[in-house]
């Protein structure tokens, strides 16, 4: 832990995306807002505060949030002033201190610990924060200070809306043990539900019970990590730079059974956002990951790690929807509500080695000559989209999943490397 108190702050806009749109059409402030979907469909991006006292959620369906809140009101985004105004927030963070570490388009951790001379403790640093991103961008922004990085981001979601809290050394735990489980990072309504099952609806419960009791509940890593947060164990520093350990993206389907065209086209459209993401670096993976969320928010995860990394779109699509298919055989019947594909296990992929195609059931590595053709058609098509526009061409179950979807656009901000 850095010496001289809570020094690790984590900045977080309040509905950013909402509050962008009140930001740019004054008429819409005070109301409540929808970023995304309608009244008959689609899905609801963002919502403001307005429309969250009234039930309304991100990823709720429109229609459910239309009958929620009848006097909602839905807009379709400007993505491009929230990548403007997402940059002018950091911009105020690091002119108080290089140490900035950006983890989406809206939040950020700051190590203060070397600004203290010059502007004062982390409290009146904080204070400092939320007035000259109100004053500069016109934007709410909430403020948690503490020793740790998993600390300071509770404190900002106690903060929530538009307000500061630091947490004093010293008093750890008088903070973090009355609140509930799920604001510790990464704890979903799932395991939240587990541990509630148990009677742990507390940090500072989850806190009492050993180590070896959590990890049976939710499984030993899970368990391992969570019971470490919730005694603020939490080692990790502020790090200005980071390479990317995995790349993801994932789409929300409302409720529907799982038909065979339709997951091809969801999978392939997000197989084409994830290797366009890895190409643009240069990188390949090995392993791929996918997440299938069934109704009743029960979710199932299957991996494969493959001999060669890859970046292919069609061969990501492929790999994907073999591990999809095998989780929900294993569910039969049951209705889907999101998918999601990720690739980890990342490397360099600056040149291919050409092989023989000894390895007739590996046809996709890189080096073979369907992976090569692949790999040039590929590169063909992100060359016309570098020149054309992301829509200008794709393959046709990628471009079919686009439909009805989140707007790339928005995912592309919104999503951030693991």
């Amino acid at each position: 832990m850095p010496d001289g108190g809570a020094t690790i702050l984590h900045a977080d806009l309040d509905a950013f995306y909402a509050s962008v749109e009140q930001l740019l059409d004054p008429a819409l402030r005070g109301r409540p807002i929808a970023v995304g979907g309608g009244p008959t469909g689609g899905v609801v991006l963002a919502a403001s505060y307005e429309a969250k006292a009234r039930g309304v959620q991100g990823g709720m369906p429109g229609w459910r949030a239309a009958r929620l809140c009848p006097e909602l009101r839905f807009v379709r985004g400007h993505f491009g002033e929230y990548q403007r105004l997402g940059d002018a927030v950091m911009a105020v963070l690091a002119d108080i201190t290089p140490i900035v570490e950006r983890i989406s388009i809206d939040e950020a951790f700051c190590d203060v610990s070397g600004a203290t001379h010059l502007f004062g403790p982390p409290d009146v640093i904080g204070a400092l924060i939320r007035r000259r991103v109100r004053e500069q961008v016109g934007l709410p922004i909430s403020v948690g200070a503490a020793r740790t990085k998993h600390l300071a981001k509770i404190a900002s979601q106690v903060a929530k809306p538009d307000g500061l809290v630091v947490v004093a050394p010293g008093t750890e735990r008088e903070f973090l043990d009355p609140l509930p489980v799920g604001l510790i990072w990464g704890v979903g309504p799932v395991n939240t539900q587990r541990l509630a099952d148990r009677g742990i609806r507390t940090i500072g419960q989850l806190a009492q019970t050993p180590s070896a009791a959590v990890e049976r509940i939710l499984g030993e890593a899970v368990g391992r990590k969570l019971s470490a947060m919730a005694h603020d164990e939490d080692p990790r520093r502020v790090a200005t730079a980071h390479r990317a350990r995995s790349v993801g993206a994932q789409s929300a389907l409302g409720r529907r059974a799982p038909e065979r065209a339709e997951v091809r086209a969801v999978l392939a459209h997000l197989a084409d956002r994830v290797s366009r993401r890895m190409r643009a670096q240069d990188r390949a993976g090995r392993t791929v990951t996918v997440r299938v969320r069934f109704a009743g928010m029960r979710s199932v995860t299957r991996s494969r790690t493959l001999s060669a990394p890859v970046a292919t779109t069609l061969t990501l699509t492929e790999v994907a929807e073999s591990l999809v298919w095998s989780a929900i055989d294993d569910a039969p019947g049951t209705e889907i509500t999101l998918l999601a594909v990720s690739v980890s296990h990342l490397a360099d992929q600056r040149a291919i080695q050409l092989e023989l195609d000894l390895a007739p059931h590996e046809p996709w590595r890189p080096g073979s000559s369907t992976g090569a053709a692949r790999r040039a058609v590929d590169g063909s098509m992100d060359r016309i989209r570098t020149r054309f526009g992301g829509d200008a061409v794709g393959y046709l179950p990628a471009m079919l999943g686009r439909e009805g979807a989140v707007p790339d656009a928005f995912r592309e901000l919104a999503e951030h490397d693991l």
